[in-house]
């Protein structure tokens, strides 16, 4: 089911979706998707949001809450919630998205830190206005941007030694997804040394993609099998397919069960 998404934001926290989630807007067709990992009891740790800014931009997020730290979805959450504040209750607004999301990922790393629990979650966020995209990364959920062809034109590094080899070419990414650190995070949103990565401006192609994702899908998936899947067909058939293969793979003996949580962006 598809839906306008006007001035307003809509989060995905402890979500526990059968479907994804559509939304039309004048940057292209949302969709977005979130559950749990299959057997699991405790919380879906994963949260995402799709927020509609003042000037028809378009802010879109995945955070993953820290398996096995206290409230790690409720680190996610927080995440979540401060970015749509900071965004949707701006009393003044010039125009540029930048400010606005990083105030709102530094309310979320002071919100995490008093909790003095030692919760802590990842962040990738892209704005996107007039066609124009921007990626905000803490820790190693992914962002991608891949041309019609399948081709990256622009993805996050993540913050951890294994994505800083794979940028650096000193690990290939098939070594890098069965490595034994590859779950070692060196940057969190929760952390009195967090970081915040800005990436370039990017100017989109008409048939660009975007898909933002946390470990369900980039830990069972490589990374073109993800662009060949979300380049081709309809939105709603792309997440589909990018649901099923990852949800597939955590079933055999490589794959690497966990929440899921996905939000794409196509034409």
């Amino acid at each position: 089911m598809s839906t306008n998404l006007q001035m307003r934001a809509q989060l995905y926290l402890e979500s526990e979706m059968d479907e994804p989630q559509s939304f039309d807007h004048s940057q292209g067709r949302v969709m977005a998707y979130a559950r749990t990992c299959p057997g699991k009891q405790e919380p879906n740790d994963d949260s995402a949001a799709v927020i509609c800014t003042q000037d028809d931009g378009l802010v879109l997020a995945v955070a993953d809450g820290v398996g096995g730290s206290p409230l790690g979805h409720k680190a996610s959450g927080i995440a979540m919630q401060c970015l749509s504040e900071s965004l949707q209750s701006a009393a003044t607004f010039n125009g540029d998205l930048r400010p606005l999301i990083l105030d709102g990922i530094e309310r979320a790393n002071a919100e995490i830190l008093d909790l003095a629990i030692g919760a802590a979650t990842t962040l990738s966020v892209i704005e996107v206005k007039n066609r124009v995209a921007r990626g905000y990364q803490v820790g190693d959920s992914m962002a991608v941007i891949v041309g019609q062809r399948g081709l990256v034109k622009w993805k996050s590094t993540s913050h951890s030694p294994i994505g800083y080899a794979i940028e650096s070419g000193l690990m290939g990414e098939d070594e890098a997804m069965y490595h034994d650190e590859r779950h070692f995070v060196s940057n969190l949103v929760g952390s009195k040394s967090m970081h915040i990565e800005i990436g370039p401006a990017i100017k989109l192609a008409a048939l660009d993609t975007i898909i933002l994702a946390s470990d369900g899908l980039f830990d069972n998936l490589t990374l073109d099998e993800i662009c060949s899947l979300s380049r081709v067909g309809p939105p709603a058939r792309r997440m589909r397919s990018l649901i099923d293969q990852a949800t597939a793979q955590m079933q055999t003996d490589l794959g690497k069960p966990d929440d899921l949580s996905i939000v794409l962006l196509a034409p």
